[in-house]
């Protein structure tokens, strides 16, 4: 197991990083210190994962919590923008937003606006349209291209946890995770979800990020399970500091899947 803990400097820092065969899993633990906020701006101060991709550079930059965003042909793509994790008013501006679900820690009007411009394209699910009142439209199945990027929306649901009332946290059909072709690297968001088993229908994942939110999510081992059937090269568990969940079970109990990197990255607002 290799450990990799640094500081984040004051300059943006970038690490390259290609694909290749692994034989068994490299767990990276990043600890990304970054001071969000500050008058340069969040891509000044976060650390970056670069992926080489048949198009150019992928950047992902990992704000906190779900929210994340990705810089490819100078385009910038956020990811459910929640402003608990930082000023967002200091990041860029964004040419396209993602929002999974309604959830206010995935679906803030405030952030929205922070980053929004004229000309930002928005896609959305169906109940996140009726606030907003604004974007495009999709639902689990739906496909969509922007900016040159091939988008799909796929389902997120619960199955086991639910609240007291018997009801899922995320009823299936109503919210998105989202497949994305940067190129040839395809990126598959998962958003709140547990294990379902239309995971198994999604192939050829370069990078997948999955929630590790308890109660609200997964616990290492439906994650675990998610990883299995998904198969990325690469694995970004997130969405967990805030929740009941553990990391380093998690990647215990990764050792013995073969053939994916599991990479945690851990920003100064989850330590807050």
């Amino acid at each position: 197991m290799f450990f990799s803990i640094y500081n984040a400097p004051t300059f943006r820092m970038v690490n390259s990083l290609k694909f290749r065969p692994m034989k068994s899993i490299q767990f990276i633990v990043m600890f990304l210190l970054a001071t969000l906020g500050s008058s340069q701006g969040i891509s000044q101060t976060l650390p970056a994962d670069t992926i080489q991709t048949s198009a150019g550079p992928l950047e992902i930059y990992h704000v906190g919590h779900a929210s994340l965003y990705f810089i490819f042909n100078d385009k910038v793509i956020h990811v459910d923008p929640f402003s608990r994790m930082g000023d967002y008013s200091t990041m860029p501006k964004a040419d396209l937003i993602l929002i999974t679900h309604a959830h206010p820690d995935h679906f803030d009007l405030n952030a929205i606006e922070a980053i929004s411009k004229k000309e930002t394209k928005i896609v959305l699910n169906q109940e996140s349209y009726q606030s907003l009142k604004k974007g495009e439209i999709l639902k689990n199945g739906d496909k969509t291209k922007i900016l040159g990027l091939q988008i799909k929306a796929v389902p997120a649901y619960n199955i086991v946890h639910k609240r007291d009332n018997g009801e899922p946290f995320h009823p299936k059909y109503r919210d998105n995770g989202y497949v994305i072709d940067f190129a040839d690297v395809r990126v598959y968001i998962a958003g709140d979800t547990e294990n379902i088993p239309e995971m198994k229908d999604i192939k050829n994942v370069e990078i997948a990020f999955l929630p590790m939110n308890l109660p609200y999510t997964m616990t290492p081992e439906m994650c675990k399970s998610a990883a299995q059937m998904v198969k990325p090269k690469i694995l970004f568990p997130y969405h967990y500091k805030m929740g009941k969940s553990d990391p380093e079970k998690f990647a215990q109990i990764m050792k013995d899947v073969p053939n994916i990197e599991v990479r945690f990255r851990q920003t100064r607002s989850e330590n807050k």
